[in-house]
């Protein structure tokens, strides 16, 4: 969760707090992982743009991706023109642009074709409604099977919760469209860090769907899966992978989002002020509502990876048996909502007002959810590159608020 290198605060070139830090190194480290999986399975690797989009470190993730996959007409635009679309198609490194939205507009579906290598379809609904366009387009069309069962803590990112909208799931209903798809996406994986649930949801989606993936080219298995972690068995879930590959002929493909930046992102932040309501409280000069606010939609505490350049590894502690910890730190955004809380930590000293404190993982699921609440000031967009320069991609202003609004 940390950084890979201590924050360099002294640095003149750093703007000031707060500002999202990329690591490029800490993302090299996951993009080797990335590709040895692909190398030992055979299967290819695509950005989940919805995860982390921000294209300004993407010429160093290129050499080990496959493409990019995308959830709207604005990603796939994103993917088509950052991630190296245009090189020749007969370029050995040419990369795929793979577009996916719960509902395609009638309006959009043609923009989309025309930044799109595959198009996966929803629903048998949208399948239908603009199965003729692709195919005029010449562009292989997939469609998202819900197989029902999934591995997920959290009810709100389930895609087989009751009632989902998240593709289909009958049989019968799907083997009568074969003919106009030539693959499915199937994504079930919400962090799962194991592989014996990975391969036994496999092992289920082959048993109910197995005559349905015999017939067709390729099966993406979405993103979801903490295979980057140190003690995961990286080589049983490539041999799963190739084996399923082999059995149906399929080419696989996954879509590593939070796997791609894991640890390489941190939200730095400044104490601006410090109070004391029977527990240490802090406030700092960002917001979680705007600028973690996955935490928040989880009710999850921020990580911190480092305090006053220092790296320390101090992990939210479940505030439900530390109620009657009175030393404990309670860190605020600075925004007006009551619960806008990074986490409750046990700090081995208490925090001054200008002390620099900063966040952990916050590349992932949290730059493409920043916002404008409160018209809170927007954290710059700070790259550490390979070489330790620092590199500010993008600062934001009042006339950046204001051209938000209206």
């Amino acid at each position: 969760m940390n950084t890979s290198t201590p924050l360099q605060t002294s640095q003149p070139s750093l703007p000031s707090t707060p500002y999202y830090l990329l690591d490029e190194a800490a993302i090299i480290a996951n993009m080797q992982i990335i590709a040895r999986l692909c190398e030992l399975s055979g299967a290819k690797a695509l950005l989940a743009l919805k995860c982390f989009a921000t294209w300004g470190v993407f010429d160093v993730m290129q050499p080990y991706l496959h493409g990019t996959t995308s959830s709207s007409l604005n990603e796939v635009r994103l993917g088509y023109e950052t991630f190296g679309h245009n090189m020749e198609a007969n370029h050995e490194d040419k990369k795929e642009t793979h577009a996916y939205s719960v509902a395609y507009s009638t309006d959009e579906i043609d923009e989309v074709l025309s930044y799109a290598d595959k198009i996966i379809f929803n629903s048998i609904s949208q399948l239908n409604a603009f199965k003729e366009q692709a195919a005029a387009k010449n562009i292989p069309v997939g469609l998202r099977l819900n197989p029902k069962t999934s591995n997920s803590s959290f009810i709100i990112a389930d895609p087989a919760r009751p009632f989902s909208r998240l593709g289909e799931h009958d049989k019968d209903k799907i083997k009568a469209v074969l003919a106009d798809i030539t693959g499915v996406m199937i994504h079930n994986n919400c962090e799962n860090d194991s592989f014996e649930a990975f391969s036994a949801s496999l092992a289920d989606i082959e048993d109910r769907f197995g005559e349905v993936l015999a017939q067709l080219d390729w099966v993406s298995l979405g993103g979801g899966i903490h295979f980057i972690a140190p003690d995961y068995p990286l080589e049983k879930l490539a041999s799963r992978l190739k084996g399923f590959s082999e059995k149906y002929g399929v080419q696989i493909y996954l879509e590593p989002g939070e796997a791609s930046i894991h640890g390489a992102g941190s939200l730095v932040t400044t104490v601006l002020d410090t109070m004391h309501n029977e527990k240490n409280l802090v406030v700092v000069d960002a917001s979680i509502e705007a600028h973690m606010l996955d935490l928040l939609i989880y009710r999850e505490s921020a990580p911190i990876a480092a305090i006053n350049e220092e790296e320390i590894n101090i992990l939210p502690i479940d505030t439900a048996s530390a109620a009657d910890m009175a030393d404990n730190t309670l860190i605020y955004g600075r925004s007006c909502l009551a619960g806008d809380i990074f986490g409750e930590y046990d700090l081995p000293s208490n925090l001054q007002i200008g002390d620099t404190i900063a966040f952990g993982n916050a590349a992932g699921y949290t730059m493409v959810k920043k916002n404008w609440f409160n018209g809170v000031n927007m954290p710059a967009i700070v790259i550490r590159r390979l070489d330790g320069t620092i590199e500010v991609q993008r600062e934001f202003d009042y006339q950046d608020y204001k051209a938000s609004l209206s």
